[in-house]
């Protein structure tokens, strides 16, 4: 009886939240203050995919909903982002029948890293995805060492591991297991052989502690490790990019499928990558994956086409207070080689808690602008001071920088210029705020 009282609640206080434009997470809350336990007594589909990670979730949770609903499945996923407890109990409750069970084939959820013990207490996934392991919101979540811990302690033994092998932090989480599965990248030609970031996290091994050495990175310390005193090294992999040509926006995965891409990011193809052997492992055909991710949009809203004034922008999300989501997002503007003004936004740090904490923004390689396809950069927000003097650490010519604290003054001036092309790149917490001011394509 409880159990059927709690999934009304939490029912009726998702259909009206939604009729009122409120979050997704209340519902699910009201239902674990009737029922704590409630989640361990649903019954789940055959199919329970979670993926966590530092950067990545969205996307890779959007493309794996798409390929299995493309091919017939029915799928219940978090796709609003309501990646914490209360937030995934309220999907899972709201698409439940009263007598708990679940109406799909396959449940795919987007959890967050630090919140998935608390998530995955009471149920496991049965394919379980670590994308990767950064600097990501020092107030919230301190060292990525510490976001392991949470991680590790969600993963109870029985779950199949599909693990990032080019990252040797989240490769520990196979360590002596038989039921993990393992992607990478093979060497490519953007690869390097030493560190190009403005700071290393690859540096010393995450087991041992000894000095890290690297065959090749693909970006910060993402690539082919080994360390020579414990032997942790990169795993051999299962699903593997042996191609990649984002310039011309092609990969090919083990060598047979060929996918283009509609972003032309390695962010995107690690996402993809992560997709394919997820969707492979729970049967579907390759070729059908290979299809349907090929040229996929996603609708997540990441990256958006617009126009200010008469000129045409891209625009970037990329998390404030992780500087490897700002630093794709950089290289991706420079390897267009396109004549461009470039706008940064920072006016709240957070949409989730109150800081000034900036300090991440000198992990930013923000030199990486210093570019001839670079005309213009505006810094804009609360922060732009913080960020021109960070700025005032590159090479980048100051009279190519404006700091401008206005929004919204700023973009009308830059509405009165044209640009053969302008970027933008900003967080959840300001998105609204610049994209309320453009025309989206």
């Amino acid at each position: 009886m409880k159990m059927f009282f709690a999934i009304l609640a939490c029912k009726l206080a998702y259909f009206f939240g939604h009729l009122i434009g409120r979050g997704s997470s209340l519902p699910g809350s009201i239902a674990l203050k009737i029922y704590p336990d409630i989640l361990s007594k649903i019954t789940l589909p055959e199919y329970v995919i979670a993926v966590t990670g530092s950067n990545g979730k969205t996307s890779t949770a959007e493309m794996i909903t798409h390929v299995l609903t493309s091919q017939g499945k029915k799928v219940v996923t978090n796709k609003e982002g309501s990646n914490l407890d209360a937030g995934i109990a309220a999907v899972l409750l709201y698409n439940c029948t009263f007598g708990g069970k679940l109406k799909a084939d396959a449940l795919v959820l987007e959890s967050d890293e630090r919140f998935s013990k608390r998530t995955f207490r009471f149920f496991s996934p049965t394919h379980y995805v670590v994308t990767n392991l950064f600097r990501d919101q020092l107030t919230r979540n301190a060292h990525p060492e510490w976001v392991y811990e949470y991680i590790r302690e969600s993963i109870h033994g029985n779950e199949t591991l599909i693990l990032n092998a080019d990252d040797p932090l989240v490769s520990l989480f196979g360590k002596d297991r038989e039921n993990a599965v393992w992607f990478g990248m093979d060497r490519q030609s953007f690869s390097t052989e030493e560190n190009t970031s403005v700071y290393d996290d690859g540096a010393f091994c995450p087991n041992c502690k000894s000095r890290m050495k690297y065959n090749y990175r693909h970006f910060n310390h993402i690539g082919d490790y080994y360390c020579e005193n414990c032997g942790h090294k990169k795993h051999r992999t299962d699903y593997t990019v042996t191609s990649a040509d984002l310039k011309n926006g092609m990969i090919t995965i083990d060598g047979e499928s060929l996918i283009k891409l509609s972003f032309k990011s390695i962010y995107n193809v690690y996402n993809i990558l992560a997709c394919y052997a997820v969707c492979a492992l729970v049967g579907i055909d390759k070729a059908k994956i290979a299809e349907e991710i090929s040229s996929y949009v996603l609708k997540n809203g990441r990256v958006l086409e617009y126009y200010l004034g008469t000129s045409e922008g891209t625009f970037l999300l990329s998390k404030h207070e992780n500087s490897i989501s700002y630093d794709q997002s950089i290289r991706y503007i420079v390897e267009q080689n396109v004549s461009c003004g470039v706008i940064i936004i920072v006016d709240s740090v957070s949409r989730r808690y109150s800081t000034g904490e900036v300090s991440w923004l000198w992990d930013i390689d923000f030199g990486l602008l210093n570019a001839p396809c670079v005309e213009h950069i505006y810094l804009l927000g609360a922060h732009a001071s913080d960020l021109e003097t960070r700025f005032s650490y590159t090479d980048i010519f100051p009279e190519k920088i404006s700091e401008m604290p206005d929004i919204d003054a700023a973009l009308l001036k830059i509405a009165a210029k044209k640009h053969e092309k302008l970027y933008t790149i900003t967080c959840f917490s300001d998105k609204a705020k610049f994209l309320s001011k453009v025309k989206l394509k």
